[in-house]
């Protein structure tokens, strides 16, 4: 039953729930920044590197926000849950501006070595510490606020922010990107969308600033009921640790793959996979966020009425389902030469499976890919052609085979320092490499996705479908998080769950997808990891996790 207290908002009330919605869209742009920006941080921050490896280790060291964040959360939930939500707010916008801020004048690999991607790092450290505070407070404080019976409508504002925040990145990134060029951009325009973050500090502080505190917090301070030590309820305690337990694996973990998958992974597997060129790529996808944020609220608002869990599961076994067949359809839509090289002239590497190494290594150099598997694999990852491998007898030397050409790979050997390739085996291997792009273009394989031949209403409906799976998993669960615990240990308790699922599920969901997929050669074999953990969600939170939508959430046990 709804406490009487919880009535139906003031005008006020709203323009407060507003002005947190809009404060945590400026969060997100600076988060997801980084996320849109990858392939270039690869070139200026991680040169020392091969391009695969530098790509693989840029997109860990984005992942390395997200690892940090359940840190975040315990930092700051017990932060808000003994002094209020207000302030926390305002620490953690702070923490991430200023973080944004330094990225964009950062100097890259080239004017200061190893310490710009060493910075870069602790930096994006940094922005998932603030962040990891951040999302459970305004979920928290927006429910808070809400009538009984309008949760879901309420905070499915606040679910919109993380889209709304990588649509600001992406309209941003675009603007600048057109108007000083590309090359501009991709040598110091990259620079601007950062450094721009600082106006957004500015409003974000003084909105921040403009906030009253959440009635819920503060009936509880006033009647003297906060908690004393929110770690030691939440996780102390077996009976809120067994909930934060299952909402981890029976909620936030599929929800997470699911968001990753259809507003990043999607880009990066456009433009990394499919060579749609990076512009085009941020206007499709920015046109699908567009399309699909509304959804939402349309799912926040389903959720009062027939319960947050239906359209949660609902979402990630659909998602797990049709995937496969989507992405598919993707890569007919965007780069039809490609699909059509891939169905007539498929490519094999022949290879001793003994001799290959693992070719998702973000730490490895070019030099430690030297065996002639290892050369055979890196020289088509590294030129985004599928393949699938045969496997030959002990002690043959590897070659890849396009149709009824066969082009043989060899086996590298170094300079006595170990630090290169000697110059037969340098010759050697630019001979195959420029062997091996011959034959593909020659297969009809396109270096590049044809812009005139990209279906781009085809391309938008596919990656608007993926984002109302987003909508369906995310739009209601911020309720149901907030519903699952009590007043005096909220923010602690949800925030856990929440930044373990987004944040490393969710997080290193782009690396280890592309890590499957170089290793594989399969370009679609990195979607197992958010079909597996989407349904592995689907069956926990099936069987374990009970509906919420009408339980009173100024309760305190």
């Amino acid at each position: 039953m709804a406490s009487s207290t919880a009535r139906p908002m003031t005008g006020g009330e709203r323009k407060v729930i507003f002005a947190s919605s809009l404060g945590t869209v400026f969060e997100w742009y600076d988060f997801y920044l980084y996320g849109s920006l990858a392939p270039i941080i690869a070139k200026q921050f991680f040169s020392g590197l091969d391009a695969g490896a530098a790509f693989i280790f840029a997109l860990l060291a984005f992942a390395a926000g997200f690892i940090v964040r359940p840190f975040g959360a315990l930092v700051f939930g017990r932060l808000g849950d003994m002094i209020g939500r207000k302030y926390t707010f305002l620490v953690t916008i702070l923490i991430m501006g200023l973080s944004t801020f330094v990225v964009g004048v950062l100097p890259n690999y080239a004017a200061i070595g190893w310490a710009a991607p060493i910075i870069l790092i602790a930096l994006r450290m940094l922005q998932g510490l603030a962040l990891g505070g951040e999302y459970g407070g305004a979920a928290t404080y927006v429910a808070e606020h809400a009538p009984h019976g309008k949760r879901g409508a309420y905070t499915a504002w606040i679910q919109t922010t993380a889209t709304l925040g990588l649509f600001l990145s992406l309209m941003v990134i675009l603007g600048t990107r057109t108007f000083v060029g590309e090359d501009a951009f991709n040598n110091w325009g990259w620079r601007v969308p950062f450094i721009l973050s600082i106006l957004l500090l500015a409003v974000s502080v003084w909105i921040r600033l403009s906030m009253n505190e959440s009635p819920a917090f503060k009936k509880m301070k006033d009647e003297g009921r906060t908690s004393k030590a929110p770690l030691t309820e939440s996780f102390g305690q077996w009976k809120n640790l067994k909930i934060v337990i299952l909402a981890l694996v029976g909620l936030t973990a599929g929800q997470a793959v699911v968001w990753y998958t259809g507003q990043f992974y999607a880009l990066f597997f456009m433009t990394q996979a499919l060579k749609v060129d990076g512009a085009t790529a941020n206007i499709l996808v920015a046109l699908s966020l567009l399309i699909g944020t509304p959804f939402f609220l349309v799912f926040g608002s389903l959720s009062d009425k027939i319960g947050r869990k239906p359209i949660i599961m609902a979402g990630c076994l659909i998602a797990a389902l049709t995937y496969f067949p989507l992405f598919n359809a993707l890569t007919v839509a965007a780069n039809p030469d490609l699909a059509q090289a891939q169905r007539n002239v498929p490519v094999t590497v022949v290879v001793d499976a003994a001799q290959c190494s693992f070719q998702g290594s973000p730490i490895a150099r070019e030099v430690d890919f030297r065996s002639s598997c290892d050369i055979a694999k890196r020289t088509l990852a590294q030129a985004a052609v599928n393949y699938t491998v045969v496997e030959a007898p002990a002690g043959t030397v590897a070659s890849v085979k396009l149709g009824a050409t066969e082009i043989a790979s060899l086996n590298a050997t170094l300079t006595p320092d170990g630090n290169a390739f000697d110059a037969a085996s340098k010759a050697g291997i630019a001979t195959f490499k420029k062997n091996v792009a011959a034959a593909v273009k020659a297969a009809g394989y396109p270096a590049k996705a044809d812009p005139a031949k990209v279906d781009k209403p085809m391309v938008v409906a596919i990656l608007t479908l993926l984002v109302i799976y987003v909508t369906m998993v995310y739009g209601p669960i911020a309720a149901m998080l907030v519903e699952l615990f009590p007043t005096r240990i909220r923010y602690t308790s949800m925030s856990l769950p929440y930044h373990i699922g987004n944040g490393w599920f969710g997080g290193l969901l782009p690396a280890t997808g592309l890590a499957i997929v170089a290793q594989t050669g399969n370009m679609y074999n990195g979607l197992w990891y958010p079909i597996i953990f989407a349904a592995i969600t689907f069956v926990i939170g099936t069987l374990f996790i009970r509906e919420t939508k009408d339980v009173d959430i100024y309760r305190d046990d």
